[in-house]
Order: structure tokens, then C-alpha cells, then sequence
């Protein structure tokens, strides 16, 4: 990605920018000669995701809530992009608990909002997720067209784009989201009930157990590596296609696979490290309730407004990955995850 196409010289703030995709975007902007604010509650970002940050003169951490004005309206101050990727995310998560899924990701989306209009920051760039689709059958997905959200947390994500949109006609804020599907990269915590499936199948392999599946492993799904996504962030912040402005956009490969087949390429990938491991096999266990069952993007919209382009296919970015948690096995081994 080119310089012209990057944010550059600017004041951003990134709300959850201890968590997994809100470090490397931190990372990026600070490569790009930008002063980064970083607020992160840390209910499920952590410090060791922006430790070596702390000692770079342009960035900031501020600790706070988005459930807090007084706390988004501080972090706003003097900003020229927000990008808001802080939420509660997980699907299972939200149907166990969906009043503090919501409070984070409804309320808190709207403090955001709110403070970035009253302080007019020049644009709004905001994560969504491919679970709006719901129960919608159509493949590949196209933005315009959605079903029924399956998922507490797929009517968050959801009702952000309403806000968002409303906010936009109302006020006249810039405002782009970008619908993520299925990101992973490095520092995608492997552990915990609510772990992605690409860290917890690396992660049960590199410590020679059976990951599980939910149900018979024929879900599919279109997995997209962080750069990718960090290349939509900055292309939607620094667009200058009046046209692109007030859209959602979905930001993935435009391509997909089942989670058996994937589970057998990382298994193929790291058996290069250790034969043991292609020995290994899953285990099955019933499917989880509002789970979608297939997800394949359609990214044409991107590539027409954005000039979006997935730098990263799936095996590209896995090999990248596997890097990075092989160099860091023996901190997710201490963790007894």
C-alpha cells in the first residue's frame, strides 16, 4: 500500500486499540508519522498487545470506557480520525450475556459517535461484522442485502450501521464501516472460550492435542488476514470519493473454506515444523447456536469505491501468523491455555 494511501501526518484515535486488530492498527499508523491515541478499558484487550508502544513519544494510552461520555469526549479532543474497532465481540458471548454486549456496542458506539460529530473530527471509520447477514442464504454476500441477525451481537453490529447512517443525514459526519469476515493475524489471543477458530486450532496443535469443531466442520467461511484489514482502514480514512463516504463495506478475500479444510492446511503448514502434529485429528461437537453457516464476501463494492484490494490470500496470511505464534508458543503455553 502506498503512501497516498495511507494516513499520514494526522492526529487518530483508535478505540480498543489493546485488542487484537486495534494493535496492529496502532502499529501501522505509528509506522505512517501519525500521534496515536490508544483507549482500551482492557475487559478483553491487553497490555502486552501495545507494550512496545509505550516508549514512542506520539503514542498516548488512555484507559477508559466507551460507556463513558466524559471519557470518549476526552479522547476526541483535537483528533482528525477515529477508527472505532473498541466492542464486545463474540457471538457465543452475546448470547450468554446480552445486556453488557449490548451497553459496549450499542451505547458505547453511540458516545463515540456523538463525541467525533460535537468535535468534528473529519471522518469515522468503524468496524461492523459479516453476522449482520444473519440468516440470509445468498452467496457471496452483498452489502445491500441482509437477513436476519442470529446473534445479540449481530444486532449490535447492525444497529451501529443504522446510527451511523443516521448520524451521517442528520450532521453531517463522514462515516464509512467496514464489515469484517473472520479476521486473524498476530496477537489473536488463542485462549479463553470465546478464542477464534484460526488461534485455537494453531495453538491446540502446537501442544499435540485434538482441536474441537463445532458440528461436521462443513461451515465455511471467508477468512481475512489483519493487513488486509488494516489496508481498508486506511483507505476508507484518507478516501477522497465523496461517493465512497456514508457506505458499509464488506472487507474480506472474496473467498472461502470449510473449517475441516482449514483445519488440515494448518495442519499440513506446521507439520513442516514438527511431524507429530500430522498425526493429529479433530473432534466434533454439536453445533453452537447463532453461528451462520456459510460466509463468502462479495468485494466489489470496496474495490469500486475504496480501490480495495486483499493483499493477503488465506495461505499467505496463515504463513505469516504461524510465525508469530510459533515465536511466541511458550507465553500461550504459561497461560495453560
Amino acid at each position: 500500500m502506498s503512501q497516498h494511501h495511507k494516513i499520514t501526518n494526522s492526529k487518530v484515535l483508535v478505540t480498543g486499540g489493546a485488542g487484537f486488530i486495534g494493535s496492529n492498527l496502532v502499529e501501522s499508523l505509528l509506522g505512517s508519522n501519525n500521534q496515536v491515541i490508544c483507549l482500551d478499558n482492557f475487559l478483553t484487550g491487553k497490555r502486552s498487545n501495545i507494550e512496545c508502544f509505550l516508549s514512542d513519544k506520539n503514542f498516548t494510552l488512555l484507559e477508559g470506557d466507551i460507556r463513558d461520555k466524559a471519557t470518549c469526549k476526552k479522547a476526541v479532543m483535537g483528533v482528525d480520525y477515529v477508527l472505532h474497532e473498541a466492542a464486545l465481540g463474540s457471538v457465543p458471548r452475546s448470547i450468554n450475556d446480552p445486556i453488557t454486549t449490548s451497553e459496549i456496542n450499542i451505547i458505547g458506539f453511540i458516545n463515540m459517535l456523538t463525541a467525533a460529530k460535537d468535535a468534528k473530527v473529519k471522518r469515522f471509520v468503524f468496524a461492523t461484522s459479516s453476522s449482520v447477514y444473519g440468516d440470509s442464504p445468498e452467496l457471496p454476500k452483498v452489502e445491500e442485502r441482509i437477513g436476519k441477525p442470529l446473534s445479540p451481537y449481530a444486532i449490535s453490529k447492525l444497529t451501529n450501521e443504522i446510527f451511523a447512517k443516521n448520524f451521517s443525514e442528520l450532521y453531517g459526519i463522514e462515516t464509512i464501516g467496514l464489515r469484517y469476515f473472520n479476521v486473524f493475524g498476530k496477537r489473536q489471543d488463542p485462549s479463553g472460550p470465546y478464542a477464534a477458530v484460526i488461534p485455537r486450532f494453531i495453538n491446540k496443535l502446537l501442544k499435540g492435542e485434538n482441536p474441537e469443531i463445532y458440528g461436521d466442520g462443513s461451515q465455511s467461511r471467508d477468512f481475512t488476514f489483519v493487513e488486509n484489514v488494516i489496508q481498508a482502514n486506511h483507505l476508507a480514512a484518507t478516501t477522497s470519493n465523496k461517493e465512497a463516504l456514508n457506505k458499509v463495506y464488506n472487507v474480506a478475500c472474496g473467498d472461502c473454506i470449510t473449517l475441516k479444510e482449514l483445519f488440515f492446511v494448518i495442519r499440513d503448514l506446521l507439520s513442516d515444523k514438527n511431524r507429530e502434529i500430522s498425526s493429529i485429528e479433530p473432534f466434533y461437537t454439536p453445533e453452537r447456536k447463532g453461528d451462520i453457516k456459510h460466509s463468502l464476501a462479495s468485494i466489489d463494492l470496496a474495490k469500486k469505491y475504496l480501490d480495495y484490494a486483499p493483499i493477503f490470500k488465506l495461505k499467505d496470511g496463515l504463513n505469516q501468523a504461524l510465525m508469530w505464534y510459533l515465536d511466541n508458543a511458550k507465553s500461550f503455553a504459561k497461560k495453560d491455555v
